[in-house]
């Protein structure tokens, strides 16, 4: 690729090229944008990206002197506090952050007031899809930050995500996505408990699907469920128990402090809480109907 054509695009740092991150990474490639990336425990992301293009940097300090923006992937936002920390005494200001995962809205607004002391931009863009949706850049972003920073930011975000839509200032991105992550994981503790009745009482997993899939009770998370099960692959719903009640908990936190707990909340962080407690928690979501797992 020659100089000319990454005119006008920002340096990018990525931190978390995991399962998610690397397709994102690599879509901030293809569409022509600078990249560096550290490692973590897995290499073989951080190879692939190098073999496409990519620098590797071995310290946080080199990620942020080779970047103009840096991109975050990472679990959770006691992660996104300690690398923001980490990174802030090599940031400059005019540079910007972007978190791309699922955070407190509480936690989001308190980096966006550190970074901003510094001069330096702050925008949370929790994405919604899976594995696929990342390397097809098919990703959608609920976007939050001021109306400035947006603007420049979007082109950005729409090398790895089909949707970007703004949903206010720092913090309302991961209320929106907290929303969404909430119906989510209340179809997926209904699907499993539903499946787990089924086989208890006996009836036939792939009929029940059949006609399921007719009506209104037909989602995307019951056919990456119980569409793989029926088949015996229990991994069709990339997504661990311990995120799924990560997400969950910071949900029933938001729902308190915004008028009282929720019953229904409640009882859906009591599934995966339970099934972390039964030593679950680093099985996909979908294994929670595997044999000798369901009943447990």
């Amino acid at each position: 690729m020659s100089p000319a054509s990454l005119e006008g695009r920002p340096k990018v740092g990525f931190v978390g090229v995991g399962v998610m991150g690397h397709g994102m990474a690599a879509n901030l490639l293809a569409a022509g944008y600078p990249l560096t990336a550290i490692a973590h425990r897995n290499r073989a992301p951080v190879e692939d990206l190098v073999s496409k293009g990519a620098k590797e940097a071995e310290t946080l300090g080199q990620l942020a002197a080779a970047s103009d923006v840096i991109v975050l992937c990472v679990s959770n936002s006691d992660v996104v506090e300690q690398v923001v920390s980490e990174l802030t005494p090599d940031l400059r200001p005019g540079m910007m952050v972007i978190d791309t995962g699922t955070s407190s809205p509480v936690s989001t607004r308190k980096v966006a007031d550190q970074l901003a002391a510094h001069e330096v931009a702050f925008v949370e863009a929790p994405v919604t899809g899976g594995v696929k949706q990342a390397a097809a850049g098919e990703l959608g972003a609920l976007v939050g930050s001021d109306d400035a920073t947006y603007e420049t930011v979007r082109p950005l975000l729409e090398a790895f995500c089909a949707q970007v839509h703004h949903f206010g200032p720092p913090g309302a991105g991961n209320t929106a996505k907290l929303l969404n992550n909430y119906m989510v994981m209340g179809l997926i503790a209904l699907i499993t408990e539903t499946f787990t009745k089924a086989d208890q009482a006996d009836i036939d997993w792939q009929k029940l699907y059949d006609v399921v899939i007719c009506g209104s009770a037909d989602s995307g998370a019951l056919r990456r469920i119980i569409g793989n099960a029926v088949q015996g692959d229990f991994g069709g719903y990339v997504f661990d128990v311990n995120g799924a009640l990560k997400d969950i908990s910071y949900f029933c936190d938001m729902a308190e402090s915004m008028n009282g707990k929720s019953p229904m909340a409640s009882a859906v962080h009591q599934v995966f809480a339970d099934a972390v407690a039964a030593g679950h928690g680093d099985r996909l979501v979908s294994e929670l109907l595997a044999p000798g797992v369901r009943n447990t």
